[in-house]
């Protein structure tokens, strides 16, 4: 019985095409909607995923990156004490108005980071090269995203206002989308410089430490805590920071809610085409079905025949779609769009897709009622 769902699947494509283009078409709508949720959500970690740090330091309940208060410069000693440590550097974050030079851009909020601009440094490691951190020792220059030049109205090389500062546009590099705002990287003198203010207006309002081993991040952290004399802080690793702030995006934004209700209606959608596609197909082989039945097949061989067909209608649209799907995400990347593939989603996503075949399979079964080989005499 096996064979005879994948030969009734070969010579009669036709008929179940619709069927497969819908769950393909779910499944592509889903992938790609889990993709621009890892990019778009993940970009409010880009801080913390785009660098080379182990441990972060910051206000204590701070959900996400752009929610940080300054925090005591004696932090970077108290770091700098234990042995675990191999390198600390203080991190500036700030709100600013940004003021290109066209006329009709207006005012553009934006977020600075100040950033120790050394080769070894480890803000935004992975997302500036050296030779472009380099380019920050020019006093008041600044590095933007590619994407943002645009919004900004600004070119590489031309000159804008931040908090009524003048500064310059010395390179772009991609990496650097933030999630509500526009980033814009600058050395820590140029942060100083664009925050203002005195006393604990002008403090840091991160800390951010490598170690030898980055193992010791937990051993570490309670160190951290027993510590006194220093201010209020709290102490994260990086991977449970970046979580924090996705997650804080995701769930107490308000944000993430729309996008999951997006999703359930995709797949309630699918769910209802897919099945009645799969209704029709098997009405369409009614009297097919009431000939084997005639001939000694029973109704229980019958409905494992309907349910692989399902099964099989599920794979060859997950296929399909997902090489559709890789081509769209790899032009989205091309065109700046924040998507992120990821393989563990990826195949949850299609384990669900899968599931909606298959319950679209047992909903098809009803149509299996009318395959009576009594039929075949009328």
């Amino acid at each position: 019985m096996t064979s005879l769902a994948r030969q009734t699947l070969r010579y009669e494509w036709r008929r179940f095409l619709p069927a497969v283009l819908a769950i393909g078409f779910s499944s592509l709508l889903l992938l790609l909607q889990a993709a621009l949720v890892l990019g778009i959500f993940g970009s409010a970690s880009v801080y913390v995923s785009g660098s080379s740090a182990d441990l972060w330091l910051g206000y204590p309940g701070t959900q996400s990156v752009d929610q940080g208060r300054p925090v005591d410069p004696n932090l970077q000693s108290l770091l700098l004490m234990q042995p675990q440590v191999a390198k600390v550097e203080p991190f500036y974050w700030l709100d600013a108005d940004w003021r290109g030079p066209a006329k009709d851009t207006g005012g553009v909020s934006v977020y600075v980071s100040g950033i120790d601009i050394g080769r070894d440094g480890l803000m935004f490691s992975h997302a500036l090269s050296p030779q472009l951190r380099q380019r920050l020792a020019l006093p008041d220059s600044v590095i933007v995203d590619r994407a943002e030049l645009d919004k900004l109205g600004v070119g590489i090389g031309q000159s804008a206002h931040l908090n009524g500062h003048r500064v310059r546009v010395v390179g772009a590099t991609s990496g650097l989308r933030a999630l509500g705002g526009v980033n814009v990287v600058a050395s820590l003198d140029t942060a100083r410089r664009l925050q203002g203010g005195h006393g604990s207006a002008t403090w840091p309002a991160y800390f951010v430490a490598r170690l030898h081993d980055p193992a010791q991040a937990p051993a570490v952290m309670r160190k951290l805590r027993d510590a006194a004399g220093f201010g209020r802080f709290e102490a994260w690793t990086a991977p449970d920071f970046a979580r924090r702030a996705v997650l804080f995006w995701m769930f107490d934004t308000g944000a993430g809610a729309g996008v999951l209700f997006l999703a359930g209606v995709v797949l309630l959608v699918g769910a209802v085409i897919t099945s009645q596609a799969l209704v029709a197909a098997v009405n369409g082989s009614v009297r097919e079905y009431a000939t084997l039945n005639a001939l000694g097949i029973g109704m229980r061989s019958l409905r494992w025949v309907v349910l692989e067909q399902a099964l099989w209608v599920g794979a060859i649209g997950v296929i399909v779609a997902t090489g559709a799907g890789l081509a769209l995400i790899a032009l989205a990347r091309a065109r700046d769009v924040p998507v992120l593939f990821n393989l563990q989603v990826t195949a949850a996503c299609m384990l669900v897709v899968m599931a909606l075949a298959s319950l679209s399979g047992l909903s098809a079964l009803r149509g299996l009622r009318r395959a009576d080989p009594a039929v075949l005499l009328r």
